[in-house]
């Protein structure tokens, strides 16, 4: 089985950062990869501050309740990522 798990490194010990099928003590094989390489600075920082808001929500908002909150944000993603970029 493979399975790719989020965790984070705290006293010696791999913490997961989501449920694992795994029984306990069971011995497995961990590839350790940066989660940051190849993303900018500002990347991370809108990840974290995005993780930080849902934590404070207590529940994580349903899809429907995504779409609502992003149909109100004016203009177009996709030309203000190509704007942006000015590669095209």
């Amino acid at each position: 089985m493979q399975q790719k798990v989020e965790a984070v490194y705290e006293n010696g010990v791999f913490r997961p950062l989501e449920p694992v099928s795994l029984k306990e003590a069971e011995q497995v094989t961990l590839t350790i990869s940066d989660p940051s390489a190849g993303r900018s600075r500002r990347d991370i920082d809108i990840v974290e501050r995005a993780r930080r808001e849902v934590a404070a929500f207590g529940t994580v908002p349903s899809i429907e309740e995504l779409r609502s909150a992003l149909a109100v944000i004016p203009g177009n993603l996709s030309e203000d990522v190509i704007r942006e970029r000015g590669d095209y």
